[in-house]
């Protein structure tokens, strides 16, 4: 069933997982002071104030929508490790023993979270179903088997699935061979990041929503400025991700892509049993521009990406995509083609910040190097971001982490404007061609398999 105008007249500004919290933080007025000022309302903003509190230290958080609202708030879910990172973008460039210890952070950052879910009594139900990185047409498969290996061979271990071990699994039969590691699953990201919401409120956190930043005084105290009042501390965190460069930080370092999703209606109890699929292993494929496509609790389906976009200026509009969405709706009906009825909730969108070594980035910045950032999550930043947080508070604390040493490197600057916008969404008009190949491919296969929902053999060709 698909929609002329691209979802618009059911696309969410809020994202589809949350709605407005029901006892909204008043906005900043006046002149506060704290140790620790943080800006931003997510996963790492609000992992890093908890840390904080629980150290002993006072933190204000400010968060110009509600905690929750960006990106935190609106992804697909994924509790996922190193599986499924394009390890090609930085490997050569920082070297294996690196390499290996940041995939050792991705890997902790699922291990963090399952730990922090217990300890704040979260219920954010969460399907340690492990992750899937899938392939739909046998072109994909080298592509899959490069990556598993580079995987494994970094310390994070995967294993191969051949269409066999697919089929036992009861995983949809458009997903022919996969990648397949056990850590991680599945969450519903805004019960997650509502449950650190209420966490950081019962900790002691000052949160302040409906707070917009507008600009910071550098010293030996950072003074934040907001539009009614002020927020003081020795040291600041901006835990902004997409939206830093609006901050006058990192706009040659990070940019923020607009990444689309969609949610169907609840799938009846005869479509759940046809579809098969009995652990619900979140599923993202090997395309250059991923698919995902997972079941959630309310038994909806829930896909994303697709297609991405580069706003020009690295601005963040929150508007819908329509050809993204349209794209969402059409990976819907080929993917499961048992569904073709099922009618569409929601469609929405939110920002990734995106580093041109795909890598995560984190520094400090201030002539007394106390304004400290984390950006650059590439998709990954449920359990990155979270961890996150505890790695910085242990650098404001006056310890430095192994795994937060890892991270720090000088990532690629990128070119001004127009030359990036040019560059970016050109680069994304050939993925999106090398995936439409694919994809016509796989559609040329599925009408000539042997019998209705039999998917083609799998080859070791790269065709």
């Amino acid at each position: 069933m698909g929609s002329s105008n691209g979802g618009s007249e059911r696309y969410r500004p809020i994202g589809g997982w949350l709605e407005r919290p029901d006892d909204p933080r008043p906005e900043l007025e006046g002149a506060i002071g704290a140790d620790v000022v943080v800006v931003g309302g997510g996963f790492a903003g609000l992992s890093t104030a908890l840390e904080l509190t629980a150290r002993g230290a006072k933190v204000i958080v400010l968060e110009r929508e509600f905690a929750g609202f960006g990106a935190s708030g609106r992804n697909a879910g994924y509790l996922a490790g190193a599986m499924g990172l394009e390890f090609e973008m930085f490997l050569k460039r920082v070297g294996q023993e690196r390499a290996k210890n940041i995939v050792s952070y991705y890997d902790e950052g699922v291990r963090y979270v399952e730990r922090k879910l217990r300890e704040y009594g979260i219920d954010c139900d969460y399907n340690a179903s492990g992750i899937i990185r899938a392939g739909v047409h046998p072109s994909q498969e080298h592509r899959v088997r490069e990556n598993q290996q580079q995987c494994t061979e970094l310390g994070s271990p995967t294993q191969f699935l051949d269409g066999a071990a697919m089929r036992a699994r009861g995983i949809p039969p458009a997903f022919l061979f996969a990648s397949y590691t056990p850590l991680g699953g599945t969450l519903d990201p805004g019960k997650y990041v509502m449950g650190l919401r209420r966490a950081a409120l019962r900790a002691g956190v000052d949160l302040y929503e409906n707070t917009a930043v507008l600009s910071y005084d550098e010293g030996a105290t950072v003074k934040v400025r907001t539009a009614r009042g002020s927020a003081s501390a020795p040291v600041v965190v901006l835990a902004t991700n997409a939206y830093t460069p609006q901050l006058g930080l990192l706009q040659s370092k990070v940019i923020p892509m607009q990444v689309s999703a969609m949610e169907t209606e609840p799938l009846s109890a005869a479509q759940l049993a046809a579809l098969g699929w009995p652990r619900r292993e979140g599923i993202v494929t090997a395309h250059w521009t991923m698919e995902s496509h997972r079941l959630t609790a309310r038994n909806t389906l829930v896909v994303t990406t697709k297609r991405i976009r580069y706003p020009y200026g690295s601005a963040t509009p929150n508007v819908p995509d329509a050809k993204a969405n349209h794209a969402l709706e059409a990976a819907l009906r080929e993917r499961f083609p048992s569904l073709g009825g099922l009618g569409i909730r929601a469609f929405w969108s939110g920002y990734a910040s995106i580093a041109g070594d795909a890598l995560p980035v984190v520094g400090e910045a201030g002539a007394q190097g106390n304004i400290l950032y984390t950006a650059g999550c590439s998709g990954h930043g449920v359990g990155t971001q979270s961890l996150m947080g505890h790695l910085l508070a242990e650098r404001i604390c006056g310890s430095e982490h192994p795994l937060l040493a890892a991270l720090r490197h000088t990532p690629p600057s990128m070119l001004p404007e127009p030359l990036r916008w040019c560059l970016i969404n050109g680069m994304l008009g050939i993925a999106n061609l090398l995936d439409g190949r694919v994809n016509g491919k796989a559609r040329a296969a599925a009408r000539n398999a042997p019998a209705a929902g039999t998917p083609p053999a799998v080859s070791d060709e790269n065709a």
